[in-house]
């Protein structure tokens, strides 16, 4: 199942608590990437917010994984999940129309 992780940082928290935090998180994001549970990654254009997609069976399957992320084991992050299905809308272009 596609998963979307779109992350948020916990309030409070300052640029300084990242830092000794940065490489072990960006070793751990290319574990699951080099695993096939992470499919894409990304940052938001307008702010430093890391937008994941994953391959997972379910949600508390991305959720065990995303808590095995540094960041989130140290309570800087957490990530809001959103399971995924494909979009079923082009099939009305090959249904006849409902009366």
């Amino acid at each position: 199942m596609k998963i979307l992780a779109i992350e948020h940082e916990t309030p409070g928290v300052t640029a300084d608590q990242f830092w000794p935090l940065v490489e072990a998180e960006a070793r751990r994001a290319w574990e699951l990437y080099q695993s096939g549970v992470f499919r894409e990654m990304y940052f938001r254009a307008d702010e430093t917010v890391a937008i994941l997609m994953l391959e997972c069976a379910g949600v508390d399957e991305a959720q065990q994984v995303l808590a095995t992320l540094p960041l989130v084991q140290a309570g800087l992050i957490s990530f809001e999940v959103i399971p995924l299905i494909p979009y079923p809308g082009f099939a009305r272009l090959f249904s006849p129309p409902k009366d």
